[in-house]
């Protein structure tokens, strides 16, 4: 495919600091986090999901939410951005300051009970009533679509519920929504299948995606999605994390110790490295994240799963490396 069907800048949203973390079996130190989130901000990444305002005794990683939020250095050219499952996780994110909300359900009916325990007709019904309060506070809103192509319980998604459940975020006020492989199973064929469908009528503006790269195919799918004109990608410092409640989102490494290194987010430095090498701009500092990434690797005591960051540099012959 020529490079002019690709477009020439990207936008990417940072989701290590919440969907990377959210996994750790040991509890991260809150100035472990902020040193991240305020390290990703410096090297230029646009959007950073921070945190989630969800129960503690589901995702214990993420109870210090509120703090993390309120202890961070007002910007003006960074969006934070946290999950919210309901109106009391709503109240929680208005009291902290943070600016942009998201909400979350699935392509799956039996991936939504397990994960956020309602059926989609009733996520849907509650993120209505969420998603006009904060619109009322001035928040902006984004949605995500869990088990976009494939569900751990039933299989092949069918498009038509992926396309359906996109229309009904955004006629409930989701400024964009991002489909994502949540176990890491898609293909570039089957992504391009589902997109098309959705860009039938949804602008490419308002359509992300998130990929996990559990089976390696996650770049490989940003490709099919940029060549649609998808210009939003979802990714995680050092390749951390998945879904906590999505079997096999994580690979079969899921019990880390210090030599495993698993799979699950696509990695940042992965995606900064091939997209800057296609002459496509990002804004992002490759070596800064990868930097970030380094010193949040030394915090937990382990390698991260990002090839770049395990791979480093290209340095070519006399020395002069290519990292953008």
């Amino acid at each position: 495919m020529p490079m002019t069907a690709y477009p020439r800048r990207v936008r990417i949203v940072e989701v290590g600091p919440r969907d990377g973390l959210q996994n750790e079996p040991e509890i991260v130190p809150i100035e472990t986090k902020l040193t991240l989130i305020e390290q990703l901000a410096d090297a230029g990444l646009p959007a950073i999901e921070v945190g989630a305002f969800v129960r503690p005794d589901r995702v214990p990683q993420m109870a210090d939410t509120e703090e993390v939020i309120g202890r961070l250095r007002p910007r003006n050219d960074v969006t934070y951005i946290a999950l919210v499952p309901n109106r009391r996780g709503l109240e929680r994110a208005v009291a902290s300051g943070i600016r942009t909300i998201a909400v979350f359900t699935a392509a799956s009916e039996a991936f939504a009970q397990a994960n956020i325990g309602m059926g989609i007709d009733a996520s849907l019904t509650a993120f209505r009533e969420v998603a006009a309060a904060a619109r009322a506070d001035g928040l902006g809103v984004r949605g995500y679509i869990s088990t976009a192509w494939w569900c751990p319980y039933a299989g092949r998604t069918d498009p038509k519920m992926v396309r359906r459940v996109a229309h009904e975020l955004l006629a409930l006020g989701c400024d964009d929504v991002d489909v994502a492989d949540t176990v890491g199973a898609a293909t570039p064929a089957e992504v391009s299948g589902t997109l098309e469908m959705l860009l039938q009528d949804v602008p490419t503006g308002r359509l992300a995606v998130h990929f996990h790269d559990t089976r390696g195919t996650a770049l490989a799918n940003v490709l099919a999605s940029m060549a649609l004109g998808i210009t939003t990608i979802d990714a995680s410092a050092g390749g951390l994390g998945g879904c906590p409640f999505a079997p096999g989102a994580l690979g079969n490494g899921a019990v880390r110790g210090a030599d495993v290194v698993t799979t699950g987010n696509l990695a940042t430095e992965d995606l900064l490295f091939m997209l800057h090498g296609m002459g496509i701009e990002t804004g992002v500092d490759l070596e800064a994240v990868s930097a970030a990434s380094g010193r949040l690797a030394s915090a937990l005591g382990r390698p991260l799963p990002s090839r770049y960051l395990r791979a480093g540099p290209l340095r070519l012959r006399g020395g002069t490396p290519r990292s953008s």
